[in-house]
C-alpha cells in the first residue's frame, strides 16, 4: 500500500486576523444593506454619478400647469336703484320764487246782440259836407245816414246778393227817398258792392 501523504496547513496569526476583518465586514455590509432596503432609502450614489450632468426629464407635475381650483361662484350683486336725476337750475332762474302770478284776464269778444232787423233800399254819396251830428264827412270813413237810429249806433250791413257785409256807424240823417233807408259812405258802399250800380236791396241788422 501507498503511504498517504497529509498536508498541514499552517495559519498564520496575521492571516487569521484578516480573514476575520474580511467576515465581519460582509456581515456589517450585508446587515448595512438589509436596512437600507427596509427603510425604502436610496443607497448612497457614487461621487461619479453625481458629478454626470443631469438627464432626468422634467416630472409631469412640473410640466404640466397646475390646474387651477373651480372659481366659487360669487353672490350676484343686488339691483341698485338708479340714481334719482337732479335737475340744475339755471342762475337766470335760480332766485326763490314769490307769490304765484295773477292770471291776466282775458278779453273775450262777445258777439253783438241784434236789437231789430229789415230790408230796405242803400245808396251812397261822398259830397264833403258838415254830418248831422257835427262831424266834417269823411267818405272814406265806414259811415252811413239814417232817418231816426241814435248817433254812433252800429249797422250790420248786408248785400245779399254777394254776401258781404260791412258795420257801418250811423252819424248823419237821411236818405229822403222813398224805398231808402239808408244812405253809406263810398267806402261803406264799395265794401258790399260796386258803385256803379248806385243802389242795391240790403239786410240791416242794428246792434246793441
Amino acid at each position: 500500500m501507498a503511504g498517504k501523504h497529509f498536508r498541514t496547513r499552517k495559519f498564520s496569526p496575521v492571516g487569521i486576523a484578516a480573514t476575520a476583518a474580511v467576515g465581519v465586514a460582509l456581515a456589517v455590509g450585508g446587515t448595512v444593506g438589509a436596512v437600507q432596503l427596509t427603510s425604502g432609502e436610496p443607497a448612497t450614489r457614487p461621487a461619479a454619478v453625481e458629478a454626470l450632468p443631469s438627464t432626468v426629464a422634467p416630472s409631469s407635475a412640473a410640466a404640466s400647469p397646475t390646474a387651477s381650483p373651480t372659481p366659487s361662484r360669487s353672490p350676484s350683486p343686488k339691483a341698485t336703484p338708479s340714481p334719482t336725476a337732479t335737475r340744475t337750475q339755471a342762475a337766470s332762474r335760480s332766485k326763490t320764487r314769490t307769490a304765484s302770478p295773477t292770471p291776466t284776464a282775458r278779453k273775450t269778444t262777445t258777439a253783438a246782440k241784434v236789437v231789430s232787423s229789415g230790408t230796405c233800399g242803400a245808396s251812397f254819396y261822398d259830397e264833403g259836407q258838415m254830418t248831422a251830428n257835427g262831424e266834417t264827412f269823411n267818405p272814406d270813413a265806414l259811415t252811413a245816414a239814417h232817418k231816426t237810429l241814435p248817433f254812433d249806433t252800429k249797422v250790420r250791413v248786408t248785400n245779399p246778393a254777394n254776401g258781404k257785409s260791412v258795420v257801418v256807424r250811423i252819424n248823419d240823417r237821411g236818405p229822403y227817398v222813398d224805398g231808402r233807408c239808408l244812405d253809406l259812405s263810398r267806402a261803406a258802399f264799395a265794401a258790399i258792392a260796386s258803385t256803379d250800380l248806385g243802389e242795391v236791396t240790403v239786410r240791416y241788422e242794428v246792434l246793441g
